[in-house]
């Protein structure tokens, strides 16, 4: 990618996926997947949460085949086809693995260059917290040129519920979820804490914390924003063989 990253840019490339039908999911982590070719495979579902709204039997799937000996099955659950926001086929990603990545390849690519700054490094699952004992997905360290010299925390959180063109996030009750707000919060005023809902289907255009599912989160939430947690909710198109930047979405008010 050169010069100033725009809307439609990949991020991210990769070999086509295999399309085919959801069968079922269970035991959390398994799914049963009808390939085009009328082939039966078991593939790994990186998602334990309730999937809501993306999980829906007969609907089509992208699944990536990466055998290895150290791994147990070959086929692993990328992306959903839904029904969007606008009544068209959205396609969702729903492998939780990957949001992290994504997110560091939006930072690396100067998406959230104006958000927040020129960055020198960025480090994944740091250290920090409470005796020590969490993991912040992303530590970027800023470059010299940017104002703030205060160490940047990135919490990223895979989002793909929605209502209408919302999207919301979390689908569940979600303690840990709330411990990483809390732990974000603590950070302030030493260091910046950035909360990255990562919304991996195109169709939406806000983002509100999911009461609905997790009053409490709501409530952190809210209590984040005003002790000064940034908010970047970053919205991706997911396509067969790329992921591409569609731009943050905006905020509602909450």
């Amino acid at each position: 990618m050169t010069g100033l990253p725009s809307r439609g840019d990949a991020l991210l490339t990769f070999e086509a996926l295999a399309e085919g039908q959801l069968i079922r999911r269970y035991k959390r982590f398994l799914a049963d997947v009808e390939l085009s070719d009328g082939q039966v495979v078991t593939a790994h579902c990186a998602n334990t949460g309730p999937m809501t709204g993306v999980l829906i039997p007969g609907q089509r799937v992208r699944v990536r085949h990466a055998p290895s000996p150290k791994r147990k099955l070959a086929w692993t659950w990328e992306q959903a086809e839904v029904t969007g926001a606008d009544g068209s086929p959205c396609w969702v990603g729903i492998n939780t693995a990957l949001p992290n990545r994504l997110i560091r390849a939006t930072i690396e690519a100067g998406c959230l260059a104006e958000e927040l700054g020129t960055i020198e490094s960025i480090r994944a699952e740091v250290a920090y917290g409470k005796n020590r004992r969490s993991r912040i997905d992303l530590l970027l360290t800023p470059a010299a040129d940017n104002p703030d010299q205060r160490p940047i925390y990135v919490e990223v959180k895979n989002t793909t519920w929605t209502d209408g063109t919302l999207a919301l996030f979390p689908d569940t009750v979600t303690e840990r979820g709330q411990k990483h707000l809390v732990e974000l919060m603590d950070l302030l005023p030493e260091a910046r804490a950035v909360l990255v809902p990562c919304l991996s289907r195109a169709d939406v255009t806000s983002f509100a914390p999911g009461d609905a599912a997790d009053p409490r989160y709501g409530d952190l939430f809210r209590q984040a924003l005003d002790r000064g947690v940034d908010v970047l909710p970053c919205c991706f198109r997911f396509e067969s063989n790329q992921i591409r930047w569609e731009g943050l979405r905006r905020l509602k008010p909450v």
